[in-house]
C-alpha cells in the first residue's frame, strides 16, 4: 500500500512538473539555477517511475510464469536490488544535473580517478557482482539452511555485499558473498527436509553398538512433540578412532524452524551427557 501511494505521488509531481516547463517558461530561461534543479528533479522521477513500471511488470510476469511450480525466489530479490542500484545511480545524476554539471563530462574527465577508486574497492566491487549472481540463481534462497565454511545456520537475508545467516546461537553472521564461490556450501533444505543430523562421540570405554543408543533414545524420540514420528530416527556410527567412537543421530522434525532445530538437537545432547554405556 504505502508503495502504491508512493508511484502515485511520483506520478503526480512528474505530470505536474512536465507542465510547468510549458506553463512557465520564460520564469525558467530568466532563473538558471531553478531551471536546473527542475530538470534535475524531471530527471529522477522519470527514471524512478520507469524503473518501479519495470520492477512491477518483470515481477508480475515471473509470478504468473511460475505461478504453479516450486520457486526459489531469488529472481524477485535480485530485480528489487537491482531496482535499488538503479534508483541510487539516478539520484546522484539528478544532483550532478541539478547542480550545473553535465553527467557525460564528469564521468569522461574522471575516468582515471574512476579507475583508481575501482582498484581501491575492488573486493567490494566484487562483492556486489558475486550478490547479483547469488540473486538470480536457484542454488538457495531466504530461508535455506547452509553450512558455508566454518558457519552454518538459517539465511534471513541477501544483499548485495554478504548473506545474512542466523546461527545456531542466533547470532547474525555477515558472510561476503565472494565466499560462497571460493568454499564448499552445503545447502540442508534445497530438497525441502526437515531432517537434521546431530553428531557426537563417546570414548572407547563407553562405547556401544547402535542398538543400545536406539533403544535408549526411543523414549525421547517417543515424547517429543517437534518430532515427526512417521519418519522415526536412526543412530548410525560415523568415524571409528583409536580412543573413540563417532555417532550421528538421523531425525526429522515436524519444521524447518531453526528454534525447533536447535531444540531437538539440544535434548539429544542433554541425553548423550547423561548416558551410562548402559540401559537400565
Amino acid at each position: 500500500m504505502t508503495k502504491s501511494i508512493s508511484f502515485i505521488i511520483r506520478i503526480i509531481l512528474l505530470v505536474a512538473l512536465t507542465a510547468s516547463f510549458v506553463q512557465f517558461e520564460s520564469f525558467y530561461k530568466q532563473r538558471e539555477v531553478i531551471l536546473n534543479m527542475a530538470y534535475g528533479l524531471n530527471t529522477f522521477l522519470t527514471a524512478s517511475v520507469l524503473i518501479s513500471i519495470g520492477h512491477f511488470i518483470l515481477v508480475k510476469l515471473y509470478n504468473s510464469r511460475n505461478e504453479h511450480q516450486v520457486v526459489r525466489g531469488n529472481f524477485v530479490l535480485g530485480i528489487t536490488r537491482v531496482a535499488t542500484v538503479g534508483n541510487v545511480f539516478f539520484i546522484i545524476v539528478s544532483l550532478m544535473i541539478a547542480v550545473g554539471i553535465n553527467p557525460k563530462d564528469f564521468i569522461t574527465s574522471m575516468t582515471i580517478v574512476a579507475m583508481a577508486i575501482a582498484v581501491i574497492f575492488r573486493e567490494y566491487i566484487t562483492n556486489m557482482i558475486s550478490g547479483l549472481i547469488i540473486m538470480f540463481s536457484d542454488q538457495f534462497s531466504v530461508g535455506d539452511r547452509i553450512k558455508i565454511g566454518e558457519y552454518q545456520g538459517k539465511i534471513v537475508d541477501i544483499t548485495l555485499a554478504n548473506l545474512v545467516v542466523r546461527d545456531e546461537d542466533d547470532d547474525a553472521v555477515m558472510i561476503p558473498n565472494n565466499l560462497v564461490f571460493t568454499a564448499t556450501l552445503v545447502n540442508k533444505t534445497s530438497q525441502k527436509s526437515n531432517k537434521i543430523v546431530v553428531k557426537f562421540e563417546l570414548p572407547m570405554d563407553r562405547a556401544v553398538p547402535v542398538e543400545v543408543l536406539e533403544e535408549y533414545f526411543n523414549p525421547l524420540f517417543q515424547h517429543n512433540s517437534n518430532l515427526d514420528h512417521g519418519q522415526g530416527f536412526t543412530v548410525k556410527i560415523a568415524d571409528l578412532a583409536k580412543d573413540y567412537v563417532k555417532y550421528k543421530v538421523e531425525v526429522s522434525t515436524i519444521s524447518s524452524s531453526n528454534r525447533i532445530h536447535q531444540q531437538v538437537q539440544s535434548k539429544i545432547l542433554n541425553e548423550v551427557l547423561q548416558f551410562k554405556g548402559t540401559v537400565s
